[in-house]
């Protein structure tokens, strides 16, 4: 069981940055980012990491799957995944600021049949049967307003985590803070989901380290890798050739 947080939610807003709008939460930390020209591309390359569970599914099998983000940012995942991948997506957020700013400065869209925003402690609505054994691509960004480390980072957190995912799922998090520890965190993650199960990037140059874990643990042989990433480069224009050369098994 996780423990119930208590919250007190920043304050939300903006700056621009030439072409780029950052999404602050009361901070100079930076929560996500946009281009003003292209709303629904990846700005940062740790954002179009979160994507590499693309590699372990078929490319045409895309559509017909479901993608969750805990943590909406400035909408960027969930942007992705539900205009360019055409997914059945749903964001998990707990601040409504962030969600009013989303819509009226990062372009989220309204919510349809597609895509539903719940807002929610993630803790708290993870736990909940209907999403149980229903999500195909669960990417997982939860920093508070100093970004000091992962809100949710616990063996509890990432069991419930796997439970959601179907038997193809991936889930992928993002690593990053000053008071964050990565090998512990890959400890964690490992006990939930099973060493073989995980992967790893190498930190980007910003210091984001990107990890995905298998609900069901695979190794497709390189040349399927790079098979894959050819086409997701192709359909989806994400750099996933690249993502072959520096992502890599816990257990090579």
């Amino acid at each position: 069981m996780l423990k119930k947080r208590t919250h007190t939610l920043p304050e939300v807003n903006f700056s621009d940055d030439g072409p780029v709008r950052h999404l602050h939460l009361g901070t100079e930390w930076i929560q996500g980012s946009m281009y003003l020209d292209q709303p629904n591309a990846l700005v940062h390359e740790y954002i179009q990491r979160m994507m590499a569970w693309l590699l372990f599914v078929e490319p045409d099998s895309v559509k017909d799957r479901q993608a969750m983000q805990l943590g909406l940012g400035a909408g960027s995942l969930t942007k992705f995944c539900h205009k360019e991948l055409r997914m059945k997506t749903t964001a998990i957020e707990l601040n409504p600021q962030v969600l009013v700013a989303c819509r009226g400065w990062f372009k989220l869209p309204a919510e349809n049949t597609r895509l539903q925003v719940v807002l929610a402690d993630a803790a708290q609505e993870m736990q909940n049967p209907k999403w149980w054994g229903t999500v195909d691509a669960l990417q997982v960004d939860l920093y508070d307003h100093e970004a000091a480390a992962p809100v949710l980072d616990s063996l509890p957190f990432y069991n419930h985590c796997r439970r959601m995912l179907t038997p193809e799922g991936c889930m992928t998090v993002n690593l990053f803070g000053r008071a964050s520890s990565f090998a512990r965190s890959v400890e964690k993650i490992s006990a939930a989901f099973g060493k073989e199960a995980v992967w790893a990037f190498k930190p980007t140059r910003e210091g984001n380290t990107v990890v995905l874990a298998q609900s069901t643990p695979s190794r497709p042989k390189r040349e399927v890798l790079m098979a894959r990433a050819d086409i997701i480069e192709a359909k989806w224009g994400l750099p996933a050739s690249k993502w072959v050369r520096v992502f890599k098994p816990l257990l090579s």
